[in-house]
Parts: C-alpha cells; structure tokens; sequence
C-alpha cells in the first residue's frame, strides 16, 4: 500500500491531469526533450516540510508544497501567454471544485505563480510557470 505521501502526490497528479487533458502531465522529470503541442506539467515531490505533532493518538501534520512546472506554446488563435493562463486557470478551478482531494488531505490551494519565458536556439519560443499546490493532511507514521 502506497504512503499517504505518495497518494497525495497521485491525487494531485491525477487533479491536473484531469484539468488539461490535452497536456503531457508527468512526475519528477529529469530533463524534458521537448513541449507537446497540449502543453507539458511536471509534478514534483516538493517538500512535505517539518509536521505539527499531535499526541493521543499520535498524527503527524504536514504542510506539503508541491511543485508544479508547465510548459506551453502558442496556438493558432492563443499567444503563448493565453495558453499559460488558460492552463492555470483550469487547474485552479479544478483545485477549487476538489478542495480536499475527495477526503484524502484537510485543504489544497495553490499559491501564486511566476512566469518566464523559455527560448531554445532554432525553435519556436515558449512560456513555462512554476506554481506550487500546498496540501495540507495528517498520518500516523511519518514514512507513511
């Protein structure tokens, strides 16, 4: 059975994938060769940071920022930027129609995102935003 960890991550996972279907939605990519044409979503680990510690029972608090890279081009009817925000704004609507990730975590937001440029010698220029999810939920074990 998964950790409460690595469930968080799935869910989340799952959350902005179902967000932007036409996107490439991966976990922990290495070194990305190219953008497809729907965009590319990395998901990282991220940091669960140091819990709250609550005693009888015993339940262990975190407040986990997690990561979320996404990469797009311009379409034919959208600038690059468009793209971008489109992208964003569908996941967080979907964190908002899912604030609790269907009981698996006590709250999920995302915090604002900041945005650049990518440019590659001979192709096309791109917009990425790195954005972070913090969910917020609670387990017995912290290697669970």
């Amino acid at each position: 059975m998964p950790s409460k960890r690595e469930t968080v991550l799935g869910a989340v996972k799952a959350l902005v994938a179902d967000a932007l279907p036409g996107a490439d939605v991966k976990r922990n990519l290495t070194k990305p060769e190219r953008i497809p044409p729907g965009g590319l979503v990395v998901i990282r680990d991220g940091d669960p940071g140091e819990p709250a510690v609550t005693l009888s029972p015993v339940s262990y608090l975190y407040t986990h920022r997690i990561p979320v890279e996404i990469a797009a081009f311009e379409s034919a009817t959208l600038t690059r930027e468009e793209v971008l925000d489109e992208m964003l704004a569908a996941i967080g609507a979907a964190i908002i129609a899912n604030r609790r990730l269907g009981g698996l975590v006590d709250w999920i937001e995302a915090e604002a995102p900041s945005s650049e440029d990518i440019e590659t010698t001979g192709s096309q220029a791109g917009r990425f935003a790195d954005v972070v999810i913090v969910a917020t939920y609670a387990t017995a074990d912290p290697l669970n």
